[in-house]
């Protein structure tokens, strides 16, 4: 028997959903009771994410922006290498410009630190910053050549899947690689990956977490 292709099983789910739909107001008649009778009760419903907080200290690696009048962000994403720079996050509580040595241009401020702090989900409140110092990243067997995952190549197949979970998981950046869907947030507990694995199966997705826990 041959196995569904995962990186199109979302795509058939909401297509057949839509058909049902389509078929349903075809046939049914004047809104009210004998018809809402016909609906099954037990769908099952689309959920969200999640959203998790931090239950320990958490650290990064990143660029601090402030423009103008608006408050700090902590932008764990890409930097547009303009000047002044381009990006955006987080909000950064408890940041103090004076206590750093920072950028200014065009009524913006910023600098690449390394920060320490807590995070409820929404904010990220600082305890401490210093200067940048890359962490040294730990292996992940997922980019083992012999651990390829179930996304496939890069195909226009695995784009179309990469652009959805991008969206869908309010991703900060994604790619494919080693058979993968890659997407990295601003935190995950697991149990944004677990969601992941749920929704698009096993060896599909890999959830990158752009905060980390101090260990």
């Amino acid at each position: 028997m041959q196995g569904v292709n995962p990186l199109r099983a979302p795509h058939r789910l909401l297509g057949t959903g839509l058909a049902g739909v389509l078929l349903l107001s075809a046939c049914a008649g004047p809104a009210g009771p004998a018809s809402n009778s016909n609906q099954p009760n037990d769908a099952p419903t689309a959920t969200a994410p999640p959203t998790p907080s931090a239950s320990g200290p958490v650290t990064a690696v990143a660029t601090v922006l402030q423009e103008g009048d608006g408050p700090p962000e902590l932008c764990l994403g890409g930097v547009a290498e303009s000047l002044p720079p381009q990006c955006g996050g987080p909000e950064i509580a408890g940041w103090d410009w004076e206590a750093v040595e920072a950028d200014s241009a065009q009524d913006t401020t910023w600098g690449e630190y390394t920060v320490e702090g807590t995070w409820d989900g929404e904010t990220f409140r600082l305890t401490d910053a210093a200067p940048a110092e890359q962490p040294v990243s730990p292996d992940d067997p997922r980019l083992d050549p012999d651990n390829a995952g179930a996304a496939g190549p890069d195909t226009p197949e695995a784009l179309e899947l990469q652009n959805e979970v991008l969206d869908h998981l309010d991703g900060l950046s994604g790619w494919t690689e080693n058979g993968y869907v890659w997407v990295t947030v601003v935190y995950d507990d697991g149990s944004i990956q677990r969601y992941a694995d749920d929704k698009y199966g096993a060896d599909t997705v890999a959830v990158l977490s752009a905060l980390r826990d101090v260990e």
